[in-house]
């Protein structure tokens, strides 16, 4: 059965944007650019999440600063090499993006995966990483292999809490998941050995569900999250 690669990966964020819009790179003639959009949480916090987007999908004029938008697309990562080091870049890649006119009209939904929503279906390539903090909370980071079309995978980074983390924490790799969950923005400090601290921003799903598919492609389990 040939793979569906949009029901593998798909994601649907509404937020601001927050900065001026920059060119990333071109192919076959095609433009890209890229900016940031904060989308907000219950908490009162804001993911700052970076977005991929083509020319073709917006005119001149509509990606202003403070301009609200509904961004629909699929959750991508690719390899950077930098000082012969390489590095997992992650973004949203916009298939469809919509300008919100009426902004006052749009209220922020009543829990977070309403305006953060992503959907990933693909294998653990790696051991997961089960840990507990000092007051006791479960958590289990885990990396997921996406496929995607043309031989390609994009690996993401997720994290799982409570119950959810005791179930990945039994994963073996190569297990076939599918998992609802938002996208999360973190900051944290990168020492380097000279002793120089760079200020960096780590991306994650943070998951919501969790199930197993079976070699059939059917749901067989399903846990639900104890998330924040």
């Amino acid at each position: 059965m040939e793979a569906n690669y949009v029901e593998n990966n798909n994601l649907e964020l509404v937020g601001k944007i927050t900065n001026e819009k920059v060119f990333s790179h071109e192919i076959y003639g095609e433009k890209f650019y890229t900016f940031n959009m904060s989308v907000p949480r219950l908490s009162g916090n804001d993911d700052i999440i970076p977005i991929t987007i083509s020319e073709r999908l917006f005119k001149e004029d509509e990606l202003v600063v403070d301009k609200k938008v509904r961004v629909k697309g699929q959750f991508r990562s690719y390899n950077s090499y930098e000082k012969e080091k390489n590095r997992l870049i992650l973004t949203v890649f916009a298939k469809d993006i919509e300008f919100l006119e009426n902004q006052e009209d749009e209220v922020v939904a009543s829990k977070d995966f309403l305006s953060n929503e992503v959907v990933l279906v693909g294998y653990i390539c790696k051991p997961p990483i089960y840990r507990q903090t000092p007051f006791g909370r479960e958590i289990a980071d885990l990396l997921l292999a996406v496929n995607r079309a043309y031989n390609k995978s994009d690996y993401i980074p997720c994290i799982a809490w409570g119950r959810n983390a005791r179930f990945c924490s039994k994963m073996d790799v190569g297990t076939e998941v599918k998992l609802i969950g938002r996208v999360q923005s973190r900051n944290y400090e990168k020492k380097h050995e000279d002793g120089t601290i760079e200020p960096r921003v780590a991306y994650e799903v943070s998951i919501a569900s969790l199930e197993l598919v079976d070699e059939n492609g059917e749901n067989e389990t399903e846990e639900k999250a104890e998330n924040e």
